[in-house]
């Protein structure tokens, strides 16, 4: 392929918004850009609404303050005066119809030291904890296993349910037992293959250097200011509620159906439909891309009474044996200063993980309702919300099970094989906002690589 006249991305998403916008930064302004939507909206996982006086997110809301992507972004595209940071405040955990600090000295809640979590646990764990040192450590490297598999059985069932799972259900909506030590910590991975000899000794390896700076960072207007602004930037041809069924080879690029031929395709799609897509085109990549699962889950947005006592964290996490249907509540007022300057608290709960889709099927009363009681028995506020948004996530985030690199490396293996394509996502490098901008990018220089 010497040059693209036309270039299709499948998936508006965030993913497939960067990609489109590198497209077209690289590309020029005469190459036509289409982005193929499913959906009836742009912006995939990522949504603002108005909720009260002013905007929110009801999906992804922050983004790790260490990683540069997103401020990169933000400032090529002239709103990097959107860019804030939390007020740094700590969250809690509810566990045993009590409220608990967060434990510090922990990886993805795996604690470093039985220390870590005195008053979660009971004294029966606490002495697993303690005793984990002296139990010998089977781990051969390059292996792969079950956050629960491996931590479970070193430091018992309460630190998954009570200190990991609660972690884990705000990255992944997944549990201990639907995530790999090797693609969602890679850290503990390296200490262990690098012949620790506890666990114990693995995570205090593993665990980051302290930081001065911020953990997070976000948008002052909500991620969708940041959509906005990719749209207009792209100025591609937008095709919502369409859904790409499979793509085949042309003797000059590519048939993608059923919008036609183009020169070029960025697949920025979820692994099924990946699979999907591909199943024709590039087998072996479908193959991997059809063993990622996905996990959904349910935001409800509250406004309450601005004078409500909130506790004075960022939020609650829940443990998975605290017996609610909540995972977690973001107690956005307290975690945001430019929130806190709102007319209304604003509080988002969460619910469902990895295998439990009640919460989808609920009515929105019932979804508010739900929450309203979980609120009550975590801070014991009891007020009805003067407004309030259900967001329900089908499919919204991609399991990190054992073996998921292997996956992710046979697509990438399979895909690099075929010129004029390229795929990204959330599954391939991260499920946060920054990895899906890195993959988006690589992915665009993948097929403007081709094109020259």
């Amino acid at each position: 392929m010497t040059s693209v006249r036309r270039v299709a991305v499948v998936g508006g998403g965030i993913t497939g918004l960067t990609a489109a916008y590198r497209l077209r930064t690289a590309l020029g302004p005469d190459v036509d850009v289409v982005v193929v939507e499913a959906s009836d909206r742009l912006g995939g996982t990522l949504r603002t609404v108005r909720l009260g006086d002013g905007p929110l997110d009801v999906g992804a809301e922050a983004f790790i303050g260490r990683r540069p992507e997103i401020p990169a972004l933000m400032a090529e595209l002239g709103i990097a005066d959107q860019l804030v940071h939390p007020a740094g405040k700590r969250p809690l955990i509810y566990s045993g119809n009590a409220l608990h600090p967060l434990p510090a000295g922990t990886l993805m809640g795996i604690p470093s030291s039985a220390s870590s979590v005195v008053g979660l646990v009971d004294d029966a764990t606490r002495r697993t904890i303690e005793a984990e040192p002296d139990s010998p450590l089977r781990w051969e490297p390059g292996q792969d296993m079950s956050v629960a598999d491996l931590v479970g059985g070193r430091f018992g069932e309460q630190v998954l349910h009570r200190s990991v799972d609660p972690l884990l259900g705000g990255v992944y909506s997944g549990l201990s037992g639907s995530i790999g030590v090797r693609a969602a910590l890679p850290t503990l991975a390296a200490a262990l293959d690098d012949s620790a000899t506890s666990l114990t000794a693995a995570i205090s390896a593993a665990l980051p250097p302290p930081s001065s700076g911020p953990v997070f960072g976000a948008l002052r207007g909500g991620y969708g200011v940041l959509i906005e602004k990719l749209v207009s930037a792209t100025r591609a041809h937008t095709m919502l509620g369409t859904s790409v069924t499979s793509i085949r080879r042309e003797s000059s690029g590519w048939h993608v159906d059923p919008i036609g031929s183009v020169d070029a395709v960025v697949l920025a799609v979820p692994a099924p439909a990946l699979a999907r897509i591909l199943s024709d085109a590039v087998p072996a990549a479908a193959a991997a891309a059809a063993e990622i699962e996905l996990a959904s889950a349910v935001v409800v947005a509250m406004a309450l009474p601005h004078d409500v006592a909130l506790p004075d964290n960022s939020g609650v996490l829940v443990a998975t044996d605290a017996g609610l249907e909540t995972k977690a509540f973001t107690l956005s007022s307290r975690k945001w200063t430019h929130l806190a300057e709102r007319s209304v608290s604003l509080v988002r709960a969460s619910l469902g993980r990895f295998g439990d889709t009640r919460a989808l099927d609920w009515t929105d009363e019932t979804l508010i309702d739900v929450a309203r009681q979980d609120l009550r028995r975590v801070s014991g506020i009891d007020v009805d919300p003067s407004a309030s948004v259900v967001q329900r996530w089908r499919g919204g985030l991609p399991q990190y099970a054992p073996g998921h690199l292997d996956r992710v490396a046979a697509i990438s293996a399979a895909v690099a094989d075929v010129d004029g394509l390229a795929v990204a996502g959330a599954w391939s490098q991260g499920v946060g906002v920054p990895a899906c901008v890195s993959s988006a990018t690589r992915a665009a220089a993948a097929v403007c690589e081709v094109a020259r």
